[in-house]
């Protein structure tokens, strides 16, 4: 199922609802004149990294960099990340995003994918910090990406082509039944910055 193709170009996007979970999906939330802004102050002014985390008992580096900012420290496959400032930039998206989520955010994970062999492997975003039921908004600038969802039970997938200022919010109890990932491509591609705020509660 390629959902991509529901929300039409004029569209500011729209709720769907899947088994067990909820999404939002807005191909164009961000004017290409906008996004292209975003994505230029961004790569310049954060501070990334390529992190290690554990992994079966090892060590290891992730295929992507880095940043976290926001208000609150966050811990995930034993690493644990100090917050950043927000940046002005930062902050708009985020207001931009609560507006449509109906939900606040006081922290972000900023992931920078280098090219087609930075990658997110399968995950959930359920650590205890985030609650029973988080809202999670993702902000895609630069290259386009395929996103996946599969359902922990029914092994359902879902595909999103995740484009240069798209948005993608996961409500409900998504993260419980589902799993996600940005997988590796052979195909050249470009930087892509990808924005996933979160409300860490403390």
């Amino acid at each position: 199922m390629n959902l991509d193709l529901f929300a039409p170009e004029s569209e500011p996007g729209e709720w769907l609802d899947i088994r067990g979970g909820r999404l939002f999906w807005a191909p164009h939330f961000f004017q290409a004149n906008e996004a292209n802004q975003y994505f230029s102050v961004l790569r310049q002014a954060l501070d990334w990294k390529q992190e290690a985390i554990s992994l079966y008992g090892k060590s290891v580096l992730q295929p992507r960099l880095q940043c976290w900012c926001g208000e609150a420290q966050y811990t995930y496959s034993g690493l644990t990340m100090q917050p950043n400032p927000w940046t002005p930039a930062l902050l708009a998206i985020k207001v931009a995003c609560e507006r449509v989520a109906q939900s606040r955010f006081n922290s972000v994970l900023a992931n920078l994918y280098r090219d087609g062999q930075d990658s997110m492997g399968w995950h959930q975003d359920n650590e205890p910090e985030l609650g029973p039921a988080p809202v999670i908004a993702s902000v895609s600038l630069g290259e386009t990406r395929r996103f996946l969802l599969k359902h922990g039970k029914t092994s359902e997938k879902i595909e999103f082509q995740l484009g240069h200022g798209s948005l993608l919010i996961m409500a409900g109890d998504t993260q419980s039944n589902w799993i996600h990932s940005v997988p590796k491509t052979q195909q050249r591609c470009n930087e892509r910055i990808n924005l996933t705020y979160r409300w860490i509660q403390e």
